[in-house]
């Protein structure tokens, strides 16, 4: 028999409509099961064997993050069937940059008002992203908070579990002067820098009634609406990465994402290298060239923010750049070298 209180009703909290949701996104989490998960939803705990064949010393790596502001654009647009992309991309895309596979994955969901047809939305977007990534969602949590956030609004936070032997792991040490930086494609901004995206858009500056229409307007230069592109989900490198580093040596992963090319490279980057980037050989994607003229933005401070049209930055030999692009090409990506890796202090610079 499920509980019921009228008492936590009457102060903002339907306990039923929580059952509801949980009940509407079984079928959502279903999608996600591994052979490596024991037990189903529902549990005090997610119980994952993972599978440890060939492998002499197995590390866990773990990843956690959320979706930040660009969740305002979601609630503007009452679109809430990709941010859960976001939020798993935002784990899984660190942890492929230590090469390992992502195992399973938790979110953490608070929102104003349980509504369960927009909670079962939202994770039918992170059910999504862990298909993608090739991981489970083993559980999670909603939590009702009435009076925290206004009846419309939500957060929404994940966590994500990997694995990979310690003598594959990629932490960027064995880069060298010589070796070649490449390039894969994102899907636009992906899930940093919206502040400053609303700032520029003034999306919370004008009537509402402005604003959707605006958002709601196609534009031929982007190929689509404004709300549309960005609302676009993070693109997941998981499985082309996974794929690329059975035949080829992969050095060093920067995920490019808040601070953009200047924070995120020389994460990587061991004592004596620096990041030399060709400026001509970046594609950058209609949506940072409009942002950057409507507010007068410097380039530096573009990409000092943005991932300016590149997710996933690889440091690889410049013998195995071949192979790299025509691996990656054959699993549907578009790499390419946009630099290489110069003597000097661990910065970044563009040419």
């Amino acid at each position: 028999m499920k509980s019921s209180s009228e008492f936590y009703k009457q102060a903002g909290v339907d306990i039923e409509a929580g059952y509801e949701s949980v009940s509407l996104m079984k079928a959502h989490v279903n999608r996600t099961v591994t052979s490596e998960v024991i037990g189903g939803i529902g549990g005090f705990g997610g119980m994952v064997a993972p599978d440890l064949t060939g492998m002499k010393q197995p590390v866990l790596v773990s990843g956690t993050d959320g979706v930040g502001t660009k969740l305002r654009i979601a609630f503007l647009m009452d679109q809430h069937d990709t941010i859960g992309i976001d939020c798993v991309a935002m784990c899984v895309n660190d942890i492929i940059c230590c090469g390992a596979r992502p195992l399973f994955f938790l979110d953490y969901l608070a929102v104003g008002s349980n509504i369960p047809e927009r909670v079962a939305s939202i994770v039918s977007g992170v059910a999504e992203g862990c298909v993608l990534a090739g991981c489970a969602l083993v559980g999670g949590e909603t939590a009702e908070m009435p009076g925290f956030y206004q009846a419309d609004e939500y957060d929404i936070a994940g966590f994500a579990v990997g694995i990979a032997d310690k003598d594959a792991l990629i932490d960027g040490r064995q880069i060298v002067p010589g070796d070649l930086i490449l390039s894969l494609p994102s899907s636009g901004i992906h899930s940093n820098g919206y502040s400053l995206v609303r700032n520029l858009f003034r999306l919370e500056a004008r009537p509402l009634t402005v604003i959707q229409n605006e958002l709601s307007t196609y534009h031929e230069s982007l190929g689509a609406t404004l709300g549309d592109t960005l609302l676009t989900p993070t693109r997941i490198y998981v499985k082309p990465i996974l794929t690329l580093l059975k035949s080829v040596k992969v050095k060093g992963i920067a995920h490019i994402t808040g601070g953009g090319f200047f924070e995120n490279l020389p994460r990587i980057l061991p004592d004596g290298c620096s990041a030399f980037i060709e400026r001509s050989a970046l594609v950058i994607p209609p949506i940072f060239s409009w942002m950057q003229h409507l507010g007068s933005v410097p380039e530096r401070e573009m990409f000092n923010v943005f991932n300016m049209g590149t997710g996933l930055c690889l440091v690889i030999r410049e013998e195995d750049a071949d192979q790299a692009i025509r691996l990656l090409s054959s699993l549907g990506e578009s790499p390419s070298v946009i630099g290489r890796i110069v003597a000097g202090e661990r910065e970044v610079v563009f040419c």
